[in-house]
């Protein structure tokens, strides 16, 4: 059987210096907040090319505290409005719920999976103060467009960087790392490419207020110990699973490539029309966290493949408007992202995905 996602040998090449690290910690006596949690914020800022990291809980925690950090700096207020796609995972939407704005669904384009950025200026109302844009699968949203709307309507836009660990634009020959001037979110889930063992996620900006603030919000609201100035939470990135993560964040790039590595293998050489592969301009904008593609046949496609002893998944099966805890919704209708959510298949993708089994795949899907 080949897995979806072979955790266990992803993380098994970094055991000697996850033993190091795990030494070094409980020698510390310093579990929460200490050097290794500073250390990974300096280097995943400096990795992202921003100015401040602030090491969360999880990911879902660290677009709920941008949010409630704007809500602090007066720049949002609830019941405002955020532009988000219909077609992202439910965590998108619920940290909006969670911070007591309103979520507003807009349709993704159906070749890249992200937001639809000329379906954006139809659902700007008065109540409209943020985007949140969602960098879906690994590919980065059309970021000069949506800014450029923000821009032009006044409006903060947020990244989910959940799935998009080193992507970049090239802007001039330069490399830029996933952000725009805006403030990213970024989950350390174990699935991701960078992933932690465990939970983990980080805020990433270059606003100086709200580095502060969401660094206050995510320690009960206190700056200074036991004097509270916000109503806060205890969110904050775990000593050890920063260790873990100072790790594996040298690796990062290297991994990414290799993922591109086995996506364009399958881009050239799967060949089936029952499928429809991933749309990629080659650039360094995808790091192919999944590799998805569509097909009218879905659960025979994946008994199929089961059959042959290749593991997939599905992200995701139900759209976030016909889930049950959003009852209000289920009337709604997104028919790009109820087409996508029906068709949508992921593929085994890793830094440790053999050549042999990326060709075995390839062959079987060939012969479908």
């Amino acid at each position: 059987m080949i897995p979806f996602l072979d955790l266990n040998k992803i993380n098994a090449r970094y055991e000697a210096a996850f033993q190091c690290k795990l030494e070094s910690v409980l020698a510390s006596g310093w579990y929460i907040l200490g050097n290794e949690v500073k250390e990974f914020e300096t280097n995943f800022a400096q990795y992202c090319n921003s100015k401040y990291c602030i090491g969360v809980g999880n990911g879902f925690d660290a677009l709920v505290l941008i949010l409630k950090g704007y809500i602090q700096l007066r720049k949002l207020q609830k019941g405002d409005e955020v532009i988000v796609p219909a077609n992202t995972y439910i965590a998108s939407i619920l940290a909006i719920l969670e911070a007591d704005l309103i979520p507003v669904l807009v349709e993704p384009k159906l070749e890249t999976y992200n937001i639809n950025p000329a379906l954006i200026k139809e659902k700007i109302t008065s109540k409209t103060k943020a985007i949140l844009a969602v960098h879906l699968y690994g590919q980065l949203a059309e970021m000069d467009q949506i800014n450029a709307i923000a821009i032009a309507n006044d409006l903060l836009v947020i990244e989910d960087a959940a799935q998009s660990h080193g992507a970049f634009f090239e802007v001039e020959s330069q490399k830029s790392k996933v952000e725009s001037g805006n403030t990213q979110a970024y989950s350390f889930y174990p699935g991701k490419n960078l992933g932690a063992l465990g939970d983990g996620g980080a805020v990433v900006t270059n606003d100086e207020e709200l580095a502060k603030v969401v660094s206050t919000l995510r320690n009960y609201g206190s700056e200074t110990k036991y004097y509270t100035d916000y109503i806060g939470v205890n969110s904050r990135l775990d000593e050890l699973q920063a260790a873990f993560l100072n790790v594996k964040l040298a690796h990062l790039d290297a991994d990414n490539e290799k993922r591109r590595v086995v996506a364009r293998k399958y881009l050239s050489q799967i060949n089936n029309n029952k499928i429809t592969l991933p749309f990629w301009d080659l650039s360094s904008n995808h790091v192919f966290h999944l590799f998805v593609i569509r097909t009218k046949n879905r659960a025979e496609l994946q008994a199929y493949l089961l059959e042959n002893g290749i593991q997939t998944v599905i992200h995701y099966p139900i759209p976030p408007h016909k889930q049950k805890a959003l009852s209000d919704w289920n009337n709604l209708s997104f028919p790009i992202t109820e087409q996508i959510h029906n068709e949508v298949l992921s593929f085994p993708i890793s830094p440790v995905l053999k050549e042999e089994e990326v060709d075995f795949i390839i062959a079987v899907l060939n012969k479908y």
